[in-house]
């Protein structure tokens, strides 16, 4: 049996030991790497060359699902397994419809995690078991690749999170070291994209996308 390569990203460095220590004397599976952000994730897939990254969906900086959409765009061949809490079949719709192969969530034992280690490894799809999978794979066909958020770039799901959290155009434009000008043009795309008329609209999308998941 080839090894599995995995690339453990998650924002908690005790999240990070703790996955590790489950996996490193797991047969057919090492540990290649951690990141603590999905911009260090992206560096490190460049890098390493991962065969699956298990991706925690909440992070600062540039959160789990922007990480995944851009490293399914650079390496199609890796393979991305999103890490959560949020128990939602909707987000989890949305993270398979952004490029994820597998939504876990982190309460899961050992046994899941590897099951769910071996069918995205496979080529497989997998939810978590204490999901509703019809209800996910039902979202899916209902909201269809076209859909608002998936139409979205890392970009613009990283402005719009710090816009939900109620950032100003002048934090956002210090925080991503970009213009002030800039910021402006992605909040009015993001408005455009989203049909929103103001911050309360922007956040409504943020929290159905699934940007602000407390864990």
């Amino acid at each position: 049996m080839p090894e599995h390569r995995l690339l453990l990203v998650d924002d908690h460095g005790l999240v990070r030991e703790g996955l590790r220590g489950l996996l490193e004397d797991v047969k057919g599976i090492s540990v290649i790497g951690e990141a603590g952000n999905g911009h260090e994730a992206i560096a490190l897939c460049r890098e390493l060359h991962p065969d699956i990254v298990l991706m925690d969906l909440s992070m600062p900086l540039l959160d789990g699902v922007s990480a995944v959409t851009m490293i399914r765009a650079r390496w199609p061949a890796i393979r991305i397994l999103a890490l959560t809490a949020n128990i939602s079949e909707s987000n989890a719709a949305f993270a398979l419809d952004s490029g994820a192969h597998g939504y876990l969530l982190k309460r899961s034992r050992l046994n899941v995690l590897l099951m769910a280690i071996e069918r995205v490894a496979a080529g497989l799809t997998f939810i978590d078991p204490e999901m509703n999978s019809l209800q996910v794979q039902a979202l899916r066909i209902n909201s269809g690749k076209t859909s608002a958020g998936s139409s979205l770039t890392g970009r613009e799901r990283q402005i719009l999170k710090l816009i939900a959290e109620g950032a100003r155009n002048r934090d956002i434009s210090a925080l991503l070291s970009i213009s002030l000008k800039t910021v402006e043009t992605h909040r009015l795309n993001l408005m455009r994209k989203l049909d929103a008329h103001n911050a309360a609209d922007l956040t409504q999308c943020a929290f159905r996308f699934g940007l602000l998941v407390t864990e």
